[in-house]
């Protein structure tokens, strides 16, 4: 239950983002909605935490910011494998966009797990 919870929110994370940010378009139904959303459930589940590990000592030099560099990296990789479920847009082209949509979308994401129940 908690699973299904989860992709919920990522995808409501998601296309939030995409209303809010230009650069990131989604055009598609709910269903590519929920695909997407376990897209980028599983990056960042099974790729994520091996970049973290490799990326350590740069992420203690920098005090964590490049924590937001590994979020990117994570938005750019669910894109791609993504794109022909309609999730789309410009975010290859301005890398300010890629880290806006990777820290609207933590902190979407963050804001309604507070709503998850223990």
């Amino acid at each position: 239950m908690k699973l299904i919870l989860r992709i919920i929110i990522n995808a409501a994370a998601i296309w939030l983002t995409s209303l809010i940010l230009g650069g990131l378009s989604f055009t598609g139904d709910i269903v590519n909605l929920l695909v997407v959303a376990v897209i980028f459930g599983l990056v960042n589940a099974l790729i994520r935490p091996i970049v973290k590990l490799l990326t350590l000592p740069l992420t203690v030099v920098t005090l964590g910011l490049f924590t937001l560099v590994i979020n990117a990296l994570m938005l750019l990789i669910t894109v791609w494998l993504s794109s022909a479920l309609s999730l789309e847009g410009s975010v290859f082209e301005n890398l300010i966009t890629v880290f806006i949509a990777a820290i609207i979308i933590s902190l979407i994401s963050m804001v309604l797990s507070w709503f998850l129940p223990d």
